[in-house]
């Protein structure tokens, strides 16, 4: 299955060597399994803002051809807020979840530029 997750809370450990072709970054669940992210997470009729779901479509299919991809659980709303959250640093500068890094040249897509999911 080309769509793989990292332990929630992910390490910085667990993305040192990622084979797949795209990072993805979450916020983490809280205790009912709900991500805390309000883009993350279902919006209201008609907004096509639902990452997860989005992201499920684009990278959990079983064909060829489909793309790779991690999932990375950046920890809860207090531990993502903090400046030293260890993904806001180097070498993944994370700024705002959800963001998907394509790992062959860095491009990213982050927040509201989510849209561009499908061709990205």
């Amino acid at each position: 299955m080309p769509l793989r997750y990292t332990e929630d809370p992910a390490s910085l450990d667990s993305v040192k060597h990622v084979p797949e072709q795209y990072i993805i970054f979450y916020s983490s669940r809280d205790k009912d399994g709900k991500l805390w992210c309000p883009v993350c997470i279902a919006p209201p009729a008609g907004d096509c803002r639902n990452v997860e779901k989005r992201v499920e479509q684009k990278f959990a299919g079983s064909e060829d051809g489909t793309p790779s991809a991690l999932i990375v659980f950046v920890g809860q709303r207090p531990a993502w807020k903090s400046p030293s959250n260890p993904f806001r640093g180097e070498p993944w500068k994370v700024g705002s979840v959800p963001t998907i890094i394509r790992l062959k040249d860095g491009a990213r897509l982050e927040d509201e530029m989510l849209q561009g999911l499908e061709t990205f």
